[in-house]
């Protein structure tokens, strides 16, 4: 595993999934994490799992869509752990539902939560790493970001401007000289918290037909995410959120030194036969 000692790492939506996954890897990599989440209990939880990681973390309370807590939480993570000079774009939300029966409230609710943080998010981290010697932003996408799927238009559409302004700002940071790196990963079907919750997602993997089926079999609020990996995915499993924590490192690592503007794609195989 790549060394991270010495540098430190905020990352959103840190309370469970993806974002858990990746504050451990960090840690176990040797950096110093400042994980938020607007959940404190999940927060707690992380906080309590990070005695067995090896680092130091320190999580605070945030809302990613509130503009001005960008700033408080990045100097309370500098006055913690010292400069920045990693961030993890990864709190997000999936709201599915039909075009013509989407509510705009929900279509503006995902795309604060999924493409306004990220753009506040990297804004306060450009502010603050342009003189750093070296650092890595890393926004968390989504196999949704890279095509499109009924029933999750305003997913796909968030994931999808993520994607772009990944791109948009690596090229910006390298033209100004900032020693920033800015890339994007692209999750599949991860077995998360988010398949327990709801099924929101389920469009974003199959068709209509299929997720009736898999629905009926798994209850109206729920998903078997096994069964949908087993049909989606041509590896026939569901990705673990370490896998991705595993790349989150890679990206933030000077082993991907001349990496930017790119996406990474961790969906076993999804994405290539479509």
């Amino acid at each position: 595993m790549a060394d991270l000692s010495g540098r430190a790492a905020l990352v959103t939506g840190a309370g469970s999934g993806i974002g858990r996954a990746a504050a451990q890897r960090l840690c176990e990599a040797g950096a110093d994490v400042f994980a938020t989440d607007i959940d404190p209990d999940g927060l707690a939880q992380t906080k309590a799992m990070a005695t067995n990681w090896g680092g130091r973390l320190e999580t605070a309370l945030q809302d990613v869509t509130d503009e001005a807590r960008w700033d408080s939480v990045f100097d309370e993570a500098k006055a913690a752990l010292g400069p920045i000079s990693i961030l993890v774009n990864n709190a997000g939300v999936a709201l599915a539902g039909g075009i013509e029966d989407y509510a705009l409230e929900d279509w503006r609710k995902q795309m604060a939560i999924n493409v306004d943080s990220v753009f506040l998010g990297t804004r306060a981290a450009m502010r603050r790493m342009k003189g750093l010697e070296t650092a890595s932003i890393i926004n968390i996408s989504s196999v949704a970001g890279l095509r499109g799927a009924a029933g999750a238009s305003a997913y796909c559409t968030s994931k999808g401007a993520v994607r772009l302004f990944t791109k948009a700002s690596a090229v910006e940071c390298a033209q100004l000289g900032y020693k920033i790196r800015v890339n994007s990963i692209h999750p599949g079907i991860i077995d998360t918290p988010i398949w327990t919750k709801n099924i929101t997602r389920m469009a974003e993997v199959m068709d209509a037909e299929q997720a009736a089926e898999l629905t009926a079999q798994s209850g109206a609020n729920t998903m078997d995410v096994d069964a949908i990996a087993m049909g989606a995915a041509p590896m026939t499993r569901a990705g673990q959120p370490e896998e991705i924590g595993d790349a989150i490192v890679f990206l933030a690592s000077d082993a991907s030194s001349y990496i930017t503007g790119q996406e990474i794609v961790i969906d076993g195989g999804m994405t290539a036969r479509s």
